[in-house]
């Protein structure tokens, strides 16, 4: 711990000196790239550019649950720089095609951390690390060789130096990725003297994953050797399941760079794209461009504080919101959609890495307000994946559907966007989409049409289940009755209720109900079992508040709110036994409140809505400032791709969107003095705290427009029209 800590120190000096780099006024030297990646952070590190294609970055030899991005902050292996991560997921997968540069013999194999020259790994020393977005480098100790990164959307840069008198060489691994992930098949090919092609398909969270690239380099490649696990294989080509290559170069090439472009579909479309996006070798150039997009997306929210390590902590989390959806179609538009097929001339911009029982709580309301530009893409995209599969996507990835996770998250995302106007897509094949997903008969929707609910004795996670398929039917009645749609909005209003037959007013919780009617028993509130009990990553304590769409029917199951709020209380403060087998995603602890899973992001805020506030204030300040660190273990559980970042951002500016679709943004504590947000149309919102301050955490009047305002929350039509909220602040 003590050598961890020495190091992210001498970390903090380097992330200086870069940040000296960007203009005194940058918001890109505020981003602390290694914010998450130690602890459950799971976070991506590398280069990359907004919602890019891809996240190119230093893999590890492979440790466990906490390298699902294929870096953590206390491992300093290196078995290649591969362009796809994953950032905060729970799941490993990705980390596909490697580039490894090497001198002298190696053994042609990723190897073990038990013996050095068991394949092409290297350690590396913090000393010798730097990062911004949009830039990666490093040194490999083992080979002498001076590593850097950066991206555009669809191409990854490498530019590497050798030491003096040595043959340089690039290992091209395509049978390793991280994780789950297994080899299936790869392809390497000799295009000319200094390009090659291939593709590596594989299977893991991603069942039928297919990646295939184009790479040149900045010289001739003196020759190519192949490998098929190891053992060599004739000619310039080869097609095997663990394939390898070795190119080698002439000792005088001492500077080598490397331009790799990824397609969904294609090497002949990864040629394309390579040429579209980077036809030059202008690293530096390319580098401050990838940096400029960045500057620019951040630049959407300015906050004013006099806290250093809250603008580090912001603009980290607001840049972890971006790394995606990920983009996921060639630069002509063509994509491999869920039906396996490519698709072309679809007129939207197609996307991945869709990480919904998630993002739909903060970081897709959050990209509604200052992503307007794609969030009919978004909703393309899933529109899209429905027609392929006959479903909205609940987990996808790389054109796959993992299933992951329980309900129907994308019809919030969905039913959101509609409700907030936006027009993009067809709102009419968006209802139907939505409908059609919520009346299937998987992954337990069939026992909640038989029974109104999904009896505990029928089936595993049944309460958690139960209420995510509700607050789902919730976000696509609204939507439906705002489209004129009045069967659907009927329909699904009355099954949006079915969290009220979980809900036991003895004790004041949500517990399994089987399909005799009966409570599951015994009963243990606390007992959080993972993948074994009536709940997902959570126990009765946790579940019992996630009716984010119909918090009025919830306050009237307590008889009043009165004991809502007394029942709230006590979740911030019993404390019990999680058991042996509970989820390591409970974590970041109040009581029994766990903000490092997603399910409870909202609860802070419910007690403005039960009439409160001041207690939306103490709890929401008390996340902001004791949860979120500008250190590695800086994240109090997975990114889970954005949204433990989106629920800071939008939090820290003082707002926070409880119901899943319709756009009220409930008003907290602001950690920022001042924000303006960038709504787009040349419009700008500010939220204004004045005398903020550590105990001046209570909004005690609050002004829209100049106008007091008399309810605890705003619009979102009211945000994007621009204006300014002001908060008067007080330890009172």
């Amino acid at each position: 711990m003590k050598k961890n800590v020495t190091c992210y120190l001498v970390m903090v000096i380097i992330t200086f000196m870069v940040g000296c780099w960007a203009r005194e006024d940058s918001l890109v030297r505020y981003v602390d790239p290694w914010i998450g990646t130690g602890g459950h952070g799971h976070v991506f590190m590398g280069a990359s550019v907004p919602f890019g294609m891809v996240q190119l970055g230093p893999t590890s030899l492979p440790r466990g649950w906490d390298w699902t991005s294929g870096y953590h902050f206390s491992d300093t292996t290196v078995t290649g720089f591969c362009h796809t991560h994953l950032s905060g997921t729970g799941i490993g997968d990705l980390a596909d095609i490697s580039l490894m540069p090497v001198t002298g013999e190696v053994k042609i194999a990723r190897g073990n951390v038990d013996d050095p020259s068991s394949g092409t790994w290297s350690y590396f020393s913090r000393v010798n690390e730097r990062a911004r977005p949009g830039y990666y480098a490093t040194r490999l100790d083992r080979y002498g060789v001076d590593v850097e990164l950066t991206a555009t959307e669809r191409v990854g840069l490498h530019r590497y130096v050798f030491p003096r008198e040595v043959a340089p060489a690039v290992v091209i691994d395509l049978e390793n990725g991280t994780g789950w992930d297994a080899p299936v098949e790869g392809f390497l090919s000799r295009l000319d003297d200094s390009t090659v092609v291939g593709y590596r398909y594989s299977s893991g969270w991603a069942r039928d994953q297919r990646v295939f690239f184009a790479a040149r380099f900045s010289r001739p490649v003196r020759s190519l050797q192949l490998f098929d696990g190891g053992e060599p294989r004739d000619g310039d080509s080869t097609r095997a399941r663990r394939v390898h290559g070795k190119l080698l170069f002439d000792a005088n090439a001492r500077e080598l760079l490397a331009k790799v472009a990824l397609s969904p579909t294609s090497t002949t479309n990864a040629l394309l794209n390579l040429e579209a996006e980077l036809p030059g070798w202008d690293f530096e150039a390319t580098a401050r461009q990838a940096s400029a997009a960045w500057e620019r997306e951040l630049g959407k929210i300015k906050i004013k504080t006099g806290d250093e390590t809250v603008k580090r902590v912001f603009y980290t989390a607001l840049y972890h919101t971006m790394i995606a959806p990920s983009l996921f179609c060639d630069a002509n538009g063509d994509y491999r959609g869920a039906d396996g097929q490519v698709h072309t001339g679809e007129g939207f911009v197609n996307y991945t890495t869709f990480s919904l029982w998630d993002t739909y709580r903060a970081a897709h309301p959050l990209a509604t307000i200052i992503h307007p530009g794609r969030v009919d893409d978004w909703i393309n995209a899933m529109l899209a994946i429905y027609k392929q599969q006959g479903k909205l996507p609940v987990w996808h990835l790389v054109g796959c559907e993992t299933d992951c996770m329980v309900g129907n998250p994308a019809i919030p995302v969905v039913a959101d966007a509609i409700m907030k106007g936006y027009a993009g897509f067809d709102r009419k094949l968006a209802i139907e989409a939505a409908r059609a997903s919520a009346m299937l008969d998987e992954r337990g929707m069939g026992l909640l049409k038989q029974y109104g609910y999904i009896p505990c004795d029928l089936y595993n996670e049944s309460v958690a289940t139960t209420f995510e398929y509700a607050l789902a039917d919730g976000a696509l009645a609204r939507a439906a009755l705002q489209e004129g749609d009045t069967a659907v909005h009927a329909y699904f209003s009355r099954r949006s209720l079915a969290y009220r037959y979980c809900f036991d007013s003895s004790t004041g919780l949500a517990r399994g109900r089987r399909a005799d009617g009966s409570f599951r028993e015994p009963f243990d509130p606390f007992n959080a079992a993972h993948r074994a009990n009536d709940y997902t990553e959570g126990n009765a304590w946790q579940y019992t508040w996630l009716v984010p769409h119909d918090v009025e029917g919830l306050i009237g199951l307590f008889g009043g709110s009165e004991r809502f709020v007394e029942k709230l209380d006590s979740l911030f403060i019993v404390e019990g036994d999680l058991g042996a087998d509970a989820s390591p995603d409970i974590s970041g602890m109040i009581g029994q409140y766990a903000h490092g899973n997603e399910p409870g992001h909202h609860v802070p805020y419910l007690y403005a809505l039960a009439g409160q506030p001041r207690k939306t204030a103490e709890r929401a300040r008390e996340i902001l400032s004791t949860l979120y660190r500008d250190g590695p273990d800086g994240l109090p559980g997975n990114e889970d791709v954005g949204q433990m970042s989106a629920w800071y951002i939008l939090s820290a500016v003082g707002l926070y969107q409880v119901e899943p679709a319709g756009g009220r943004f409930v008003i907290g504590s602001p950690l920022a003095d001042e924000a303006t947000i960038d709504v787009g149309n040349g419009k700008r919102f500010r939220v204004v705290a004045r005398n903020n301050g550590p105990r001046n955490i209570y909004p005690v009047n609050i002004t829209l427009n100049g106008v007091p305002l008399d309810r605890p929350y705003i619009d979102f039509a009211e945000i994007v029209a621009g204006g300014e909220l002001v908060l008067e602040m007080s330890d009172k």
